[in-house]
């Protein structure tokens, strides 16, 4: 019988193995490895106890509550001469008279998680030491496993990139937001894991979850159903409705951190509260966090088609109110994950669709996706998971309606393009945005894709009228539209028929919200009648004042436009909508002197008042990844009055290397939601 090793004591190489896996922005206080990736560790032994090649002792790694080999949660394996590349394997090398190392190999479809770690002895009797723990993540870098992915640079912004930048606004005016995912700030990746462990598959069937582990399409399922609060313990809770007294408003939010640690600081109940890219921003960080490369797109004129009939239906009343169950919002942001999808056909590996933001339920749970975006862009609504939701809100047709008072209901318009505009998400390697509306829809109008719609089993068709109507109005605007200044836009109608036409025209504007609910009147205007000659065109203003407006708009600072032209003879209606984003001030960033870390760096923020009336309780934070050791710093400013300089200085000190962003956040009692960034080197 051997001798069995007296184990002093363990040396798991953190360091050594971290950087080598990639996870070093974790930190050096635990170990974090990658599956189908060998990472070493150091046994050193008592005096007296001497390591012989051939040894009879096995290793243990167990992982869950409930480990059973059968599930592959808990696997022991002896030591060989070679590690393999596709089960948990392990070589050993004397490394000094008294310490030994063993390099340890793990499967590239290992569950991921917290394992434990032991060695099993057989001499007088088995024993059992416990060498430690570890978390094994998906592997970007791991040809094996189910998230390679190829390119380095596509690696490091995908996976490693702890900040990033998110679209929002309007197809004709897209504004940025820069986000700092922040997944290896301290804490996050313990709170990640939680996330998985709250999933109610989890609390159900633990065993068969942890064993589920190993597919990242059923992550990212469980990420997509955990990040909305809904009918579970998850992250965030949804809230359109305007009144966030009891919570933060989701314009607050800047970074995915203070979210997570806030809800594992309330018990794991939902913070509140969060919009479409709040949940999709944090979807973005736990995916990263556990090694699934992610991206946030945004999908502007984004359809939500309620019957799956992939038409969006819109009624009004006479005042334009929508009251249909379909909708369409200016923009409604979700997430992309890379990986294979052995469960479909090849062709379907990739980017895959997910969208965390509460919506329609799907398997009863509500949860989007994963959903193959070449599937979307084929109109395969067979495909795993939710792809007719998805397909319509980038492809749905639109057909438009008024409700008279006597209960008739008129067409009045309708588009088979207008859903699914330049979806975007940031480029790699640069703060330019891509559009990546190819990889979801053929070319508007092509033969292409009308053929994929037609596949789609579109049955109820958008009908086109035979004839072109007799009047046209269309809505102009103002170059200059800033927060804060009154401005002039322009309801244009003309005739074109060969006869005279007598018409009535309403042009009116009312603050609205990015997902299109409406707010108050901000401007009206109204040509009771219009006597318009064959071919001939006429121009109505609407002067929108920021006394009047100012009141109305939300901190999305939208304000939606509509022309009513009404054929006083024959009752036709034209109608013609235009949402519009209002400016925000620039806030200027002066980094002072060459960052470098550990050093403390000085930063000047300036930013003008654009509104005609003093800001109260003004105040600028600054955050970044690494910048700021996860917590905002924030300087009061107090009153700056109508076109003063609001001026803070910064002082803060970079805990890592590399190129980052630095973000500037502005917020005030009547100016909120002014956000700008600098990126910036931190030199060793």
């Amino acid at each position: 019988m051997d001798q069995a090793l007296e184990i002093e004591h363990v040396d798991l190489e953190c360091t050594v193995n971290n950087a080598q896996h990639h996870t070093e922005l974790n930190g050096a206080d635990g170990l974090i490895v990658r599956r189908g990736q060998p990472f070493t560790i150091t046994l050193y032994l008592r005096a007296g106890s001497h390591f012989q090649h051939g040894s009879n002792f096995k290793l243990i790694t167990t992982t869950g509550s409930d480990p059973s080999e059968l599930a592959d949660t808990a696997v022991k394996f002896g030591l060989s001469k070679f590690i393999s590349k596709v089960r948990w394997s392990a070589t050993a090398m004397l490394a000094s008279e008294r310490s030994v190392t063993l390099t340890i190999g793990s499967p590239p479809d290992a569950p991921i998680g917290l394992y434990q770690f032991s060695l099993e002895q057989a001499s007088k009797e088995v024993m059992e030491v416990s060498l430690g723990q570890f978390v094994l993540l998906f592997n970007p870098w791991c040809k094996r496993d189910s998230v390679y992915l190829a390119s380095e640079a596509e690696r490091q912004e995908y996976v490693l990139s702890q900040d990033g930048l998110i679209y929002r606004g309007k197809p004709k005016h897209i504004t940025t937001l820069p986000w700092t995912f922040g997944q290896f700030e301290p804490g996050i990746l313990d709170i990640c894991l939680r996330v998985l462990d709250e999933n109610p598959k989890h609390l159900e069937d633990p065993a068969q979850d942890i064993s589920d582990r190993r597919s990242p399409v059923y992550v990212t399922r469980v990420i997509s159903a955990m990040i909305n609060s809904n009918d579970d313990n998850g992250v965030l809770v949804g809230n359109w409705s305007g009144d966030y007294e009891d919570g933060v408003k989701p314009t607050t939010w800047k970074d995915s951190g203070s979210i997570l640690h806030q809800w594992i600081e309330q018990n794991c109940t939902g913070v509140r509260y969060g919009q479409c890219w709040v949940l999709a921003a944090v979807a973005c960080s736990v995916s990263r966090a556990l090694g699934i490369p992610c991206r946030v797109v945004t999908n502007y004129e984004s359809a939500h088609d309620t019957n799956s009939n992939l038409l969006i239906e819109r009624y009004y009343n006479e005042i334009d109110e929508d009251i249909s169950d379909d909708s369409i919002w200016n923009f409604h942001v979700w997430v992309e994950s890379w990986m294979t999808r052995p469960d479909l056909r090849l062709g379907y590996e990739g980017w895959q669709a997910s969208d965390p933001t509460p919506q329609e339920t799907s398997d009863g749970v509500y949860c989007c996706g994963p959903v193959p975006v070449r599937a979307i862009k084929e109109g395969d609504l067979s495909a795993n998971y939710d792809a007719p939701f998805v397909y319509a809100e980038v492809n749905a047709d639109v057909v438009e309606y008024i409700v008279l008072g006597d209960d008739k209901v008129v067409k009045v318009g309708g588009s088979a393009t207008h859903v699914g505009q330049c979806i975007s998400t940031k480029a790699v390697g640069t703060d330019e945005r891509e559009d990546i509306t190819h990889l979801y829809k053929y070319p508007e109008g092509s033969e292409e894709e009308r053929q994929v719609f037609e596949k789609a089993n579109h049955i109820n068709r958008l009908i086109q009228n035979e004839e072109e109507p007799g009047l046209y109005a269309k809505i102009k605007l103002n170059p200059d539209m800033m927060v804060g200044s009154d401005f002039d836009v322009y309801a244009q109608v003309k005739n074109n028929t060969d006869t005279v036409k007598n018409c009535r025209l309403m042009f009116y504007a009312q603050a609205v919200t990015y997902n299109g609910k409406l707010g108050g009147t901000c401007g009206l205007t109204e040509l009771s009648e219009v006597n318009l000659a064959p071919m001939e065109g006429s121009e109505a203003t609407l002067c929108l004042k920021y006394s009047e407006y100012g009141k109305a708009i939300t901190q999305d600072r939208m304000i939606k436009l509509v022309a009513l032209l009404i054929d006083l003879e024959t009752k036709e209606l034209q109608r013609e909508t235009k949402t519009i984003v209002l400016e925000s001030p620039s806030i200027i960033i002066l980094v002072l002197g060459d960052p470098k870390v550990g050093q403390p760096v000085l930063v000047d923020v300036t930013l003008q008042n654009p509104l005609p009336e003093s800001l109260e309780n003004c105040f600028f934070s600054l955050h970044g990844a690494n910048l700021t050791a996860g917590t905002a710093i924030t300087k009061a400013v107090g009153t700056v009055g109508p076109e003063d300089l609001a001026t803070a200085e910064f002082e803060f000190t970079p805990m890592a290397s590399g190129r980052r962003k630095l973000v500037i956040d502005f917020s005030s009692d009547k100016l909120s939601n002014v956000h700008g960034y600098s990126n910036i080197t931190i030199e060793e």
